[in-house]
């Protein structure tokens, strides 16, 4: 038995980070501390003005663990990794875990590409962006291959020259085969320096050069080019037009700002790369009673920074936040180079950020009917569910089904739903093993005894496929395992779609037009489709099963080797040991086994 007081007594005074668990041993929250033995004291202190948020988890704290750092700033990094591996109910959560593309130009290699990354890495490329959108950056890099005739094969040049032939980019004009060696390496290079430029935000060549061209090839009268270079020209002029200037100092730049209303919050963040806003996002928060905008705002600086790849020389941000000196020494530490935190007061540096603050203002009020919507339609269907089934609680449903088309090989399924959107990675296929022929409530039987029998934590309801014989049959499990769980029917009717609830015996209605019709619809669908797509599968594999899978001592090598030699399987039934015995992986002994195979069970 876990004795706050007599644990709170054993608290080093050493920086770490601590762990408050409830009566589920669940992780609800996660903080860090210069002196654990102050910091954690305080939570159970009847004294201090906690706020709202930290009295009410408070009462939810069952024991807490620490771990010991030798510094403030390792218990800051170790923090920014707990939160965002438990995800706990009362830290300030970012909803959104996003990754930025780079545009990445491998320098280091003699004949250059340039391509698409998720991620920088120390390996002597260049890198540009991050960029918000992936497809603005795909259609970039074909834009660069097009303009520059940069290679997109990873060949490993030049010791791969002249092995194969050129690749169709050769002979559409998009690429000058290096493979081949029909470009020197020196040539090659001035095509790189210039994408290098165009990545650099100097557009001007690049426009110069192809403006020229489609004047020169409309007065020679090839209109196709001329129109062909009208398309890059508008592509490029496109792109150069979205740089928009914003700072003079061509310094890379976060400006960071948030809108916040009760329960939510909207971080919005500018992009600013060599002196030019490439890029902006939004980002929602989910936040508790009590917490102040310079915590969330916070939060949101450590859980952003800890997952993306890029940090920028400076953050302008909106308020003064706690731990500024200390985010900024494990920014820093991250880049490589200093990296400064400020909250301008005046100028354009304020009005960047209070530009930022006015989307942010702009998507949270946008958003709010949305996400109002949103809740409706899944925690507030699953209330709704509980309410007419007089539930007590209802977060997980798992709901079951299952699949015999035309009589050939039965399978279960279980699909999950938590707070009423579906959980996939929880969903669970089952081969029916024990049942011979068709039999639904028999195969159901075996897939829940299966499934509850390794149970440790049982969910708040079961649905089932169908009405009051799959209940009775989840019933009869249940009674036959001591467990007691919620069960209902999803009933259908003659046309196969949802009708109703079928629950301790009556047949509940439910209005077809509420969230909690809706969402029996969704749930009853999902399991029959993943049924539906686990029997696909399998009677797919079942197709492509071969005959000589069943010749004993021939396996995929030499199923592989006899397909090859023979063009048909006749063939391989009408040949001699001897032209068996020929094939290749194939030995004496194999080939009179498949020899024997046909002609024994031909004789038979």
């Amino acid at each position: 038995m876990f004795n706050i007081e007599e644990e709170l007594k054993k608290l080093p005074s050493k920086p770490g980070v601590y762990l408050m668990h409830d009566d589920k041993d669940a992780i609800i929250y996660v903080g860090k501390a210069i002196s654990l033995k102050n910091r954690v004291r305080q939570y159970f202190q009847s004294s201090r003005n906690k706020g709202v948020k930290i009295e009410q988890m408070v009462t939810h704290i069952a024991r807490f663990e620490y771990i010991i750092t030798d510094s403030e700033l390792e218990a800051l990094v170790l923090e920014c990794n707990l939160i965002k591996e438990h995800r706990p109910k009362y830290n300030t959560m970012l909803m959104d875990d996003k990754t930025y593309p780079f545009i990445k130009v491998t320098v280091q290699e003699e004949f250059p590409r340039v391509l698409f990354a998720r991620q920088m890495y120390k390996d002597k490329a260049k890198y540009y962006g991050p960029y918000t959108s992936a497809g603005a950056v795909k259609d970039t890099i074909d834009l660069i291959h097009k303009l520059y005739g940069i290679r997109t094969c990873n060949k490993q040049l030049p010791k791969m020259q002249g092995k194969e032939r050129p690749c169709l980019n050769y002979h559409i004009h998009q690429c000058p085969a290096p493979c081949q060696g029909y470009i020197s390496k020196e040539e090659y290079a001035k095509s790189v320096k210039k994408v290098l430029t165009f990545l650099n935000g100097d557009y001007t060549p690049i426009l110069k050069e192809l403006e020229e061209k489609m004047l020169e090839a409309s007065e020679e009268m090839e209109f196709e080019k001329a129109i062909e270079y009208r398309e890059l020209l508008n592509s490029v002029t496109k792109i150069a037009q979205k740089q928009k200037i914003t700072s003079s100092d061509m310094e890379d730049k976060d400006v960071i700002a948030m809108s916040v209303d009760q329960h939510d919050a909207v971080v919005q963040v500018f992009f600013i790369r060599d002196g030019r806003l490439i890029g902006r996002d939004h980002f929602c928060l989910r936040i508790a009673n009590g917490d102040s905008r310079p915590e969330v705002l916070s939060a949101f600086i450590k859980q952003f920074y800890a997952g993306t790849p890029y940090i920028p020389r400076e953050i302008m941000l909106q308020y003064e936040i706690e731990d500024a000196a200390l985010i900024e020494e494990w920014l820093s530490g991250r880049k490589g180079q200093k990296v400064h935190i400020q909250v301008p007061k005046k100028g354009q540096k304020e009005k960047l950020v209070e530009l930022a603050k006015k989307n942010a203002d702009m998507v949270l009020m946008q958003d709010r009917e949305r996400i109002r919507r949103e809740e409706g339609r899944t925690i507030g269907a699953m209330k709704e569910i509980a309410n007419l089934l007089n539930l007590p609680k209802l977060e997980r449903v798992e709901a079951y089904d299952i699949s015999n088309i035309s009589g050939f090989q039965t399978v279960g399924s279980m699909v999950v739903f938590e707070k009423g959107r579906p959980k996939r990675s929880d969903y669970r296929k089952f081969r029916i093993r024990g049942v011979q022929g068709v039999d639904d409530y028999a195969s159901m039987e075996e897939v829940l005894t299966r499934r509850l029998s390794h149970y440790e934590n049982y969910p708040d309801l079961i649905m089932m496929d169908g009405g009051r014989g799959q209940v009775n049959i989840a019933l009869k499990v249940m009674q036959q395992l001591n467990i007691e769980v919620p069960v209902c029917g999803m009933v259908k009717d003659d046309k196969h779609r949802t009708r109703g609830i079928y629950f301790h015996n009556i047949e509940l209605p439910v209005d077809r037009d509420s969230e909690a019709f809706r969402l029996v619809t969704r749930i009853q669908d999902e399991a029959h489709r993943f049924a539906i797509e686990y029997h696909r599968s399998l009677r797919s594999k079942e197709q492509v099963h071969s005959v000589l899978d069943d010749i004993p001592g021939i396996g995929p090598a030499r199923r592989k080797a006899l397909m090859k030699s023979f063009q048909t399987l006749e063939d391989i039934k009408s040949a001699t040991e001897e032209e068996l015995a020929k094939v290749e992986g194939m030995n004496s002994r194999s080939a009179r086994q498949v020899f024997e195979f046909f002609h024994i069970a031909k004789n038979e």
